[in-house]
């Protein structure tokens, strides 16, 4: 997720013209110029022109070209994010009005810190959803500090991460803790079996795949194998938790995940567990700039997650 647009690129949009906005929405949905050119029935030429167009009267470049690629530049990922906004927005109200409803969808935009198992945040998640057929989820997935901007903003109802916010952030917002869980390590069956024997001084130089430096996990690793005289050895390091248990699946490392979701990992990975880590503990937090949660959709997930995890 992006920061909010430098004011010195806003006050150069002195009018948006949609109909260039959706071209370049195509562009990217589509996967390139041609693709757009064809599901709108236009020249390539006339879509590009039009993208040149949207670009001058933002003032800045929407994409950059990687070899024979077109990306997105951090300005053209913004304009994206709130393209796709106004028209999945036109979408709804078409399909709204032509089913004859006179009422507007509830709409719950929860952050996700990228450190979360998707495992975790998927249960968090549901019963939101099935709580009121009428409510529409809104995932974005970031990293913390960005996420905490858009609260800041007001862009997110809340945010779901591992770590609570300190003194250090000038943002009004607070902590509600949802629970914690134990941590345990994770490995392809083959080598979980072989592990479990003299665990956890047999994950000594074991090949181990880690969390990003950053995550609070991490750092709650690093100290707990210390602690132990235990040196894995590491050969990745992921800042996407799914990545990391993909990688764990097929026997390249031992990872470490929350143990409630250990029947999940089972089930989805086929990695087994060698084994808890003893006195180690993962907490997570739902952050809003409410001190009470009060909104029906968020309370749902609060009180899902009290069920699933400790207190």
């Amino acid at each position: 997720m992006l920061a909010c647009p430098l004011p010195s690129v806003a006050a150069r949009v002195n009018s948006l013209n949609y109909h260039h906005l959706y071209y370049f929405f195509l562009v990217v949905r589509e996967g390139g110029v041609g693709a757009a050119a064809r599901r709108l029935r236009l020249a390539q030429p006339t879509i590009s022109a039009q993208i040149r167009q949207l670009e001058k009267s933002i003032g800045t470049d929407l994409f950059r070209r990687e070899g024979r690629r077109l990306e997105l530049t951090e300005t053209g990922a913004l304009v994206h994010r709130y393209a796709s906004e106004i028209f999945n927005l036109g979408d709804e109200l078409v399909e709204q009005v032509q089913a004859g409803s006179v009422s507007l969808p509830q709409r719950l935009v929860v952050g996700v810190a990228d450190t979360l198992p998707k495992l975790l945040v998927h249960r968090f998640l549901e019963p939101a959803l099935r709580q009121n057929a009428t409510v529409r989820l809104v995932c974005r997935q970031d990293r913390y500090a960005r996420l905490l901007d858009e609260l800041a903003a007001q862009r997110l109802d809340l945010v779901l991460t591992d770590a609570p916010i300190g003194p250090s952030h000038s943002i009004r917002a607070f902590n509600h803790l949802l629970g914690e869980s134990g941590v345990t390590f994770f490995a392809s069956e083959e080598h979980a079996l072989r592990l479990r024997r003299s665990f956890p001084r047999s994950l000594d130089r074991q090949p181990f795949l880690f969390p990003a430096e950053y995550t609070s996990l991490r750092r709650a690793l690093d100290l707990w194998f210390s602690d132990r005289g235990v040196r894995p050895r590491m050969v990745g390091e992921f800042d996407d938790s799914a990545l990391l248990k993909t990688f764990g699946q097929v026997g390249l490392g031992v990872f470490a995940a929350p143990t409630v979701v250990a029947r999940q990992i089972r089930a989805q990975y086929g990695a087994i567990a060698i084994g808890e880590a003893e006195g180690l503990r993962e907490r997570f937090y739902a952050i809003t700039t409410d001190r009470r949660i009060r909104q029906p959709g968020v309370k749902a997930i609060a009180e899902a997650a009290h069920d699933l995890l400790e207190r």
